[in-house]
């Protein structure tokens, strides 16, 4: 059997959050750690071991893109894939969070049956 695989999800947004939640989980292949903010997915990331981490974009105080700076600072999850999750679907905002060394970027609204399958695909790569 495949073992479950550890996503650290970072959304500030409750409703997307639990739904994303309740995606990945669906199956049993991921269990999800979730964070509201990047300074709760930091203190995660240094006492959680994750497989992934999956983080919204435009947050308050410490946005996206600062926290993947951050998440790249620590040993925990310095080799670790990150998603971006962004409601700006434009190729140049997907192209620059790609640029920054994400490892994929999910455009919202997201298929929440299709994510599961996004990040297994990323997992597998």
């Amino acid at each position: 059997m495949t073992r479950t695989r550890t996503i650290l999800l970072v959304e500030d947004n409750d409703d997307i959050r639990i739904i994303t939640t309740i995606a990945l989980e669906h199956g049993g292949r991921f269990e999800v750690l979730p964070a509201a903010s990047g300074e709760e997915a930091l203190r995660l990331a240094e006492s959680h071991p994750v497989d992934l981490v999956l983080l919204d974009v435009m947050m308050p105080g410490m946005d996206g893109t600062e926290t993947f700076a951050a998440l790249r600072e620590l040993d925990a999850t310095r080799d670790t894939p990150i998603v971006f999750l962004t409601a700006k679907a434009q190729s140049t905002e997907v192209q620059r969070l790609l640029k920054l060394g994400a490892n994929d970027v999910l455009t919202k609204p997201f298929d929440p049956l299709e994510i599961a399958e996004r990040i297994a695909g990323t997992l597998d790569d």
